[in-house]
């Protein structure tokens, strides 16, 4: 198989978001078994909220949250894309599996495994990326509306929010709900299916 035989899937993730990580996790899955090669975008949830009437709470996360999505920028304006991926994996596996909160030591010790220069840790605290987080993230989301959040999955010109699954299913259990949500995706006026959650994120 030659590489233009294959699929390009665009990933628009906030590391902030365990849905998204949950989801993340099982694309990976999928890249190993289907065809696809993922890239990897960022988009933000602390600009999709940053007008909502929102608990005070989460208010104080989606500040937090501009920290890593302006890391994010700025290690793929240094480095370019690829590197995304696998900063994300480091991210994401402090956040979400190691429980540490966001701040210096956390960016800087994902950044470092990474294999990228701790000093980039500098981004969280600069408005420098705002307006390249912002357009990265509408670029996303304009792609499915603003009632969602993330992640977003583009195939082409075929877009669609989640899917939100906990666990993230593995091997060919993947591949089927990958092979499930394209084809529903595809279909013309199809907007959505939807079924309240039960779980919480179950990290594995």
């Amino acid at each position: 198989m030659t590489q233009d035989d294959r699929t390009q899937v665009d990933f628009w993730f906030d590391p902030l978001c365990p849905w998204a990580w949950m989801t993340s996790r099982w694309m990976l899955e999928v890249e190993k078994l289907r065809p696809i090669d993922v890239r990897w975008h960022v988009m933000s949830l602390s600009v999709l909220n940053e007008d909502k009437d929102v608990p005070e709470a989460y208010k104080k996360m989606i500040k937090e949250g501009w920290g890593p999505v302006r890391i994010c920028v700025a290690a793929e304006q240094k480095h370019g894309p690829e590197v995304l991926g696998r900063l994300y994996t480091e991210l994401g596996t402090r956040r979400h599996l190691e429980r540490a909160d966001f701040g210096r030591e956390m960016f800087e010790a994902a950044l470092e495994a990474a294999g990228l220069d701790p000093a980039l840790a500098d981004a969280a605290e600069s408005t420098e990326y705002d307006d390249a987080v912002r357009a990265s993230h509408a670029d996303g989301i304009d792609r499915v509306g603003q009632e969602v959040g993330t992640p977003v999955i583009a195939v082409g010109e075929n877009a669609f929010f989640g899917p939100v699954v906990s666990p993230a299913p593995r091997g060919e259990a993947a591949a089927k709900l990958w092979d499930g949500v394209l084809a529903v995706s595809e279909t013309d006026g199809f907007f959505e299916l939807k079924r309240s959650r039960t779980r919480d994120p179950i990290f594995e």
